[in-house]
């Protein structure tokens, strides 16, 4: 069977699947058409039932009630099936992720909830999180093996977010923002990949407590806007 990390890591040099995923849901880039969408929920099913290497393009077949020519003429290979399963996934988490934050009243708050929203949504998503869970080699080598290219993206993002706040006076000028952005996007991967003996990760409020301990002061001291 077909290696599932070149699924997701997808041709050297090119964007991972998290990258991609990231970037459309930024962007609000299209959605899948009826049909496409109809084979990606019977492939999301198949791969939550019975993981992606034990799965085959007849298996999301049957599931969808088609012929495997139709799953075969969306997508050539069980490796762009894949691909466009988990980015789907990806580009969820990223909608609702966006959408979370903005339902914070502070700085402080927008912080602490985009850390237990990323965390939580991750690693309770049935598909994303069962793939860590039981199958890291199929994800773990998409964050870690692309040169820092899909960190860098969702650095690049918590940075601008940062900055906006920056400019709207709510962190401080002098506060390096895009260093705090890396920060916190490695702090909350490596919580993702490898699994603490410290922090339950299941215990939102403690979670809530280390981001609001840890995270928030990197912001430096509350910061008043100009009157």
């Amino acid at each position: 069977m077909e290696p599932v990390p070149s699924a997701l890591m997808g041709p050297p040099g090119s964007p991972s699947v998290l990258e991609i995923a990231f970037t459309e849901a930024a962007e609000g880039s299209a959605r899948d058409d009826e049909v496409t969408g109809r084979l990606l929920d019977a492939a999301y099913e198949q791969f939550c039932r019975m993981g992606i290497k034990r799965s085959t393009m007849a298996d999301v077949a049957r599931a969808a009630g088609v012929s495997r020519i139709t799953v075969y003429r969306r997508f050539a290979t069980k490796d762009q099936l894949v691909e466009q399963v988990v980015r789907r996934e990806f580009r969820r988490y990223f909608d609702r992720f966006i959408v979370d934050i903005q339902e914070a009243g502070t700085v402080a708050d927008r912080v602490v909830l985009g850390f237990v929203s990323s965390l939580g949504a991750i690693r309770h998503n049935r598909l994303i999180g069962g793939l860590i869970a039981a199958e890291p080699d199929a994800v773990v080598p998409s964050m870690t093996a692309d040169g820092g290219r899909t960190l860098a993206v969702v650095q690049q993002f918590v940075a601008s977010r940062l900055r906006q706040e920056q400019r709207a006076g709510n962190v401080a000028g002098e506060v390096d923002v895009n260093l705090v952005a890396e920060m916190m996007v490695r702090i909350s991967a490596s919580f993702l990949v490898i699994p603490s003996h410290v922090i339950d990760l299941d215990d939102e409020e403690r979670v809530r407590a280390v981001a609001r301990r840890f995270l928030v002061p990197m912001l430096g001291p509350p910061h008043s806007p100009p009157s």
